[in-house]
């Protein structure tokens, strides 16, 4: 049984200490790629060092998080676009809009995911989304670029059903994650409607650690567990979920 980690910051500091041996758990549990979106310009080289150390396990992607936008962003826009030809990034990530700590800089964090999305779709790559407390705004800048070839991942989905639906009409999958393992998350309705074909897995390490380990670090050791609990709400087994949603990884992100 194969499983993918389509989100895992495994480069920061976090994991300073154990990197080897967590990447090493991982893989034995079954987590054989792990897919690292970039968060800004002073963490990709971090990311492209473990990139390198670990081929064919961990794939970078290249992007501005929504949370490192400020006012001086496009000129990290403009090193990032730069970097891209230089190296087989996977993706354009993580990118998008995040109103939840400071809405302050809302209209730079709108025009970076804007020029973003329209660099994925020139370079032929899918985006991966974050969005919190801003799905009104998410949409509004992809129905700008409704009818071109546009794909990606809402990543740690925690919309609602009717946003779910929309997101995979225009060509998105959802990302499940840790937060599917907590008691009273509303995930499981939301992925029965969904349908496995569009759902990939995640951890989004060290963030959103899965139960029973919720409140300690997370790590791609734990995807089993949320493979685990997605083959329950879908009343599946769970070699039937890893192998779905591992498919639908390597179609979206080009990787075998």
């Amino acid at each position: 049984m194969q499983l993918i980690d389509t989100h895992t910051h495994l480069y920061l500091p976090e994991f300073d200490s154990d990197r080897d041996e967590m990447i090493r758990r991982a893989v034995d549990s079954g987590v054989t790629k792990l897919l690292m979106p970039n968060i800004n310009v002073l963490s990709i080289v971090s990311m492209l060092d473990a990139a390198d150390r670990y081929k064919k396990i961990c794939y970078p992607m290249i992007g501005l998080h929504p949370t490192s936008v400020n006012e001086d962003f496009k000129t990290s826009l403009d090193i990032l676009k730069r970097m891209l030809p230089e190296r087989n990034f996977i993706g354009i990530g993580e990118i998008g809009i995040d109103l939840y700590w400071n809405k302050s800089y809302i209209r730079d964090q709108i025009e970076a995911f804007r020029q973003q999305v329209r660099l994925a779709i020139v370079s032929d790559l899918p985006v991966v989304i974050h969005s919190r407390e801003a799905v009104p705004e998410i949409f509004s800048v992809l129905e700008e670029f409704r009818g071109e070839k546009i794909r990606g991942v809402f990543h740690a989905f925690s919309g609602t059903s009717e946003e779910a639906l929309k997101a995979i009409d225009m060509g998105f999958l959802l990302g499940i994650g840790g937060t599917i393992t907590f008691k009273n998350s509303r995930l499981g309705e939301i992925v029965r409607e969904a349908g496995i074909r569009n759902i990939v897995l995640e951890t989004d390490s060290p963030y959103l650690t899965p139960m029973p380990y919720r409140g300690k670090r997370n790590e791609s050791s734990y995807i089993p567990l949320i493979n685990k609990k997605l083959a329950e709400v879908l009343e599946m087994d769970e070699e039937s979920t890893a192998s779905i949603t591992f498919e639908n990884s390597c179609r979206l992100f080009d990787i075998r």
